[in-house]
């Protein structure tokens, strides 16, 4: 636990903390933090997801069917809960601002945290490939599965209201083909198929990869701090339950599927940590673009990052306790 709060934790809160300040001083601003994030999301996790995975065998892709299911179960259904429980128990959101919600509090980082948080704590264990497997198989599912339907949920209601697309209905289809043209998305998956279809990859390449992949943890991280410090903190129930909903709940649920789908202790171990990373950045950058439940989404995701420096530790102790048990 010791190496897991020196080796992960506080890292992350020491290069987070130099980007909060960095951006309160005005060396960079939130239109910066989007550049970076740009960097990290289109160049630097897809390179380090794909050459990551490549490396493995199609042996190590099979011990990887109950995580994905699990992911996919686990992680959609607390998304979905998120979204009704926002609908339907706080009376003045609407449809948009629910679908705002579950794409936050519904939906880990994984993409900016999970190489950063995932590598110092399993890679001396299970090694990089598996760590970029975890990676790549939960950003797939909050990328390719979470983001379309959140936005697809969000332009529906944004839809009634008369307030998108100059009343024009947009095709349910478009976000699903817009988030698998990304990067991020189609990177791993192509990794994916190259393994299955049994090619070798030449080692020569990696070190092309391997030099902006280094980028994507610590830019990843600085990023985040820059963007907290754009943002305006405030204190409401919305943002104690968005918190606690990603940071408690869904780790639980992931916890609970997983010993009842019989995973891999380290893949177990490894999918809660995902599952309880502070939630998506895309959310906020999506309720920014449609001017959607911003305060409250921001401070929500404000609150978990905080929360996170506890969360993380403890579900690894959790986890522990719960495999020794079961």
């Amino acid at each position: 636990m010791l190496h897991i709060i020196l080796y992960a934790i506080v890292p992350i809160v020491v290069v987070m903390l130099a980007g909060f300040i960095a951006g309160k001083k005005g060396a960079f601003s939130g239109d910066d933090a989007k550049k970076f994030n740009k960097v990290v999301l289109d160049f630097a996790l897809p390179a380090a997801l794909f050459v990551s995975i490549v490396q493995s065998s199609r042996a190590d892709l099979a011990k990887y069917v109950n995580l994905t299911l699990v992911s996919i179960i686990g992680i959609m259904g607390c998304f979905m809960l998120v979204y009704f429980i926002f609908k339907y128990c706080f009376k003045k959101n609407t449809g948009a601002d629910a679908a705002v919600s579950a794409l936050i509090s519904g939906s880990p980082t994984i993409g900016f945290l999970g190489f950063a948080v995932l590598e110092p704590i399993f890679d001396s264990t299970v090694g990089l490939p598996s760590v970029a497997l975890v990676v790549a198989i939960v950003g797939i599912v909050v990328n390719a599965i979470g983001i379309p339907v959140g936005l697809s949920l969000m332009n529906a209601s944004l839809d009634k209201q008369g307030a998108a697309n100059n009343g024009k209905k947009e095709s349910a289809w478009k976000p699903v083909l817009h988030a698998l043209a990304q990067p991020v998305a189609w990177a791993p998956i192509l990794a994916v198929v190259w393994v299955l279809a049994g090619i070798p990859w030449p080692k020569e390449l990696s070190p092309s990869f391997d030099l902006i992949a280094k980028a994507n943890a610590s830019l990843a991280v600085f990023s985040a701090g820059i963007t907290l410090s754009a943002i305006k903190f405030s204190m409401n129930w919305q943002v104690i339950l968005g918190s606690i909903m990603k940071m408690f709940v869904m780790p639980a649920v992931v916890l609970v599927l997983g010993l009842l789908f019989h995973m891999d202790p380290d893949n177990l171990k490894m999918l809660v940590v995902a599952a309880a990373l502070p939630p998506a950045f895309s959310g906020i950058i999506i309720a920014d673009e449609n001017n959607t439940y911003v305060a409250t989404g921001t401070s929500s995701l404000t609150l978990s990052v905080i929360l996170f420096v506890g969360c993380c530790p403890l579900w690894i102790w959790l986890t522990d306790v719960a495999l020794k048990m079961f």
